[in-house]
């Protein structure tokens, strides 16, 4: 399983966690950078980029405070490492771990005992000392026409950015 090396500053205010292991993450060298991924479009037009990235320009993430990571998978036995993930939230200490599907929050928060699904935006529930953000998939193939009674996926990256006062 290849695992990108987390791209994460001092003090960040946001660390956006996706999954390793996924179908579109086998083979990458950065992050996001699967065609249709609607990442560093949705990072820009939310107001937490000011230009919109490429995937070869993930190294530069942390210099806008924020932070880039995955949640590793494993699924046979299906676990998830998440006391890893636990651990790099103490250290790092974000505001926010925003995750960047409801896939991804809810392998995290199954395997941290709680129960049903997570919707989407801000949580009730914390990973290390990070509170929880839970955005709509960022993948091409998520294109449905309704993300927990909105009409688009971008709405919940604004109210993350405004959140943290971007």
């Amino acid at each position: 399983m290849q695992v990108l090396p987390d791209l994460v500053p001092d003090e960040p205010l946001v660390v956006f966690c996706g999954l390793a292991e996924a179908e579109s993450t086998k083979h990458r060298d950065h992050y996001y950078e699967t065609p249709g991924n609607s990442f560093w479009e949705s990072l820009h037009l939310s107001g937490l980029s000011p230009r919109r990235l490429q995937p070869h320009e993930d190294h530069l993430v942390p210099d806008l405070g924020l932070g880039l990571t995955d949640l590793v998978g494993h699924w046979d036995p299906r676990w998830v490492e998440i006391d890893d993930l636990v651990a790099k939230c103490e250290r790092w200490q974000p505001e926010w771990l925003a995750f960047t599907s409801k896939a991804v929050a809810h392998e995290a928060s199954r395997a941290m005992g709680r129960r049903g699904r997570p919707g989407l935006g801000v949580q009730d529930w914390y990973v290390g000392t990070a509170q929880v953000y839970v955005l709509p998939g960022v993948s091409g193939a998520n294109q449905r026409h309704d993300y927990d009674g909105r009409p688009n996926r971008l709405s919940w990256w604004r109210d993350l950015a405004m959140i943290c006062g971007a």
